[in-house]
């Protein structure tokens, strides 16, 4: 588990995927990409969100070892603060580690932001939000970042 201080995501390699909020699809990306789900906790700021951005563009788990970067390929951002539950006692998780929604929302917004002004294309969830995520997962290739 990762220190305090670590912006954590989620990334997955994906052939396609969509996430659907009261049954209406609010982002989706229709060939190979990645899917990348954040989780912000109490001292993130948006040194980690630049970091992390930057590490989602140039990470090279595509086919052939290619990058977002490389190949123009898409990103399905979802946030999701269920990254920092911990559930090490008991079998109800506590969610203390993960940031309130007013310092959340606005770095995964960051998040997003930098990634296009790197020149990606990002599609989104909606910050809050009962989301239904759908995928296919490419390899399958999943890894946890800390940045």
């Amino acid at each position: 588990m990762a220190e305090f201080g670590a912006m954590r995501a989620v990334v997955q390699r994906v052939s396609s995927a969509s996430v659907t909020v009261d049954g209406r699809v609010v982002g989706a990306i229709d060939e190979p990409g990645l899917l990348v789900l954040v989780g912000v906790t109490h001292t993130d700021g948006q040194p980690e969100a630049a970091r992390l951005a930057a590490k989602l563009w140039g990470l090279r788990i595509l086919h052939g070892e290619k990058s977002c970067s490389d190949v123009g390929a898409p990103l399905l951002v979802i946030s999701q603060f269920t990254l920092y539950g911990d559930a090490r006692r008991g079998r109800r998780p506590t969610w203390q580690a993960a940031a309130p929604g007013p310092v959340a929302e606005p770095l995964v917004e960051t998040v997003i932001a930098e990634l296009r002004t790197l020149g990606a294309r990002v599609e989104t969830g909606v910050f809050g939000a009962d989301m239904q995520v759908a995928l296919v997962n490419d390899g399958p290739i999943t890894l946890v970042l800390d940045v």
